[in-house]
């Protein structure tokens, strides 16, 4: 498992990025892969990597403990 900050999330589009720890990099999030949980702004969180059509995309999204 990766973790991250939320960087920003726009709910009503759905849409959002993720700081990844580790690399610094920007991982695009999209509401299909938070597994029904809500997240916002400086959310820590834990997620998978997957490669997607324009780049990396976080999975599996959930709260960081």
């Amino acid at each position: 498992m990766q973790t991250g900050v939320v960087k920003f999330f726009n709910e009503s589009k759905g849409f959002g990025f993720i700081v990844d720890d580790a690399t610094g990099k920007d991982i695009f999030v999209h509401i299909t892969g938070l597994n029904g949980i809500a997240i916002k702004e400086k959310d820590r969180v834990e997620y998978e990597i997957v490669e997607g059509k324009k780049g990396l995309n976080a999975t599996n999204v959930r709260k960081a403990n």
